[in-house]
């Protein structure tokens, strides 16, 4: 039970902190980037040892970590933007319902069967996350849809792909230490690269608070996918539940801070969004029963 809620509360802290960059001042670039560097060495520290060796140059997995590495990061930074620009409740709503895309790949690749209530959650999937971008902001005008859809895509893809190493390549849990750790190294390192060279080119300016920023961002990030990791070891719930219930533990939670803290707007249109979301995630997860 302490895992599965901690890991809500650490994705919500997440989500509230990307709210408040722009309050400080914030780089989210910048941020970012520290953020991948405090996973790397919180990861190495939490396993003992740097998994950089020959062994994992080797590997069958590594030249997916380095391109998931350039999609972590981006994908990250997407996130960051659309939760400033549309919200939170509408970011979450759209990352979370992107598990319709590894379902689907599931189906299409893999032959799984395809069920009445499987079919029904995917096709949920696409009017919730349209309804909840339906809300004014603050110029009276709907949100627009553009990055929800993007999230929705991005994190869609990015989940199949580690669906795909996990089950191809991750047999060990040493393997999918070594792996996880190497995705953060490389988008860590793209990001330094980057932000080298936007500094140089005088684009950007370095500075501490975004580097504290990213510090507060990097211990939360790391330690929500090590305690969804225990969650799923825990036997508190079977994994095909806890999925789920993490999914709409997060999505409510971080719903109700987002309208407690920072006054996002709700109308009828976003409650049955986020109606739609809980139903088509449940009927993803259980349609087989």
């Amino acid at each position: 039970m302490f895992y599965l809620v901690a890991t809500i509360l650490l994705n919500v802290l997440i989500s509230v902190l990307f709210k408040l960059f722009p309050k400080y001042d914030i780089n989210t670039l910048q941020a970012i980037v520290a953020n991948y560097c405090v996973c790397v060495i919180t990861g190495c520290i939490s396993i003992g040892h740097v998994p950089f060796g020959n062994a994992a140059f080797h590997a069958d997995w590594f030249l997916w970590a380095v391109g998931m590495g350039f999609a972590f990061i981006g994908i990250f930074n997407l996130l960051a933007y659309s939760t400033r620009v549309d919200g939170i409740t509408t970011t979450i709503i759209a990352s979370k319902l992107s598990l319709v895309i590894p379902v689907i790949f599931s189906l299409l690749v893999y032959k799984e069967h395809a069920t009445a209530g499987k079919i029904a959650g995917i096709l949920l999937a696409f009017p919730a996350v349209y309804l909840t971008t339906r809300v004014e902001g603050d110029d009276n005008k709907p949100q627009n849809l553009l990055w929800p859809v993007l999230i929705f895509i991005g994190g869609g893809m990015l989940d199949t792909a580690t669906n795909y190493i996990q089950f191809h390549f991750l047999a060990t849990t040493d393997s999918q230490a070594a792996y996880t750790i190497c995705c953060f190294a490389t988008a860590a390192s793209v990001g330094v690269i980057l932000v080298t060279i936007l500094t140089l080119m005088k684009k950007i300016t370095l500075q501490w608070r975004n580097v504290i920023a990213g510090i507060c961002v990097g211990v939360p990030n790391y330690f929500s996918i090590y305690f969804f990791i225990r969650a799923l070891n825990s036997n508190f719930l079977e994994s095909s539940a806890s999925i789920p219930v993490l999914n709409i533990g997060i999505l409510a939670a971080s719903a109700l801070t987002a309208i407690l803290l920072f006054k996002e707007h709700v109308n009828t249109l976003r409650i049955i969004g986020m109606v739609l979301s809980v139903v088509a995630i449940l009927l993803i997860a259980f349609g087989n029963r």
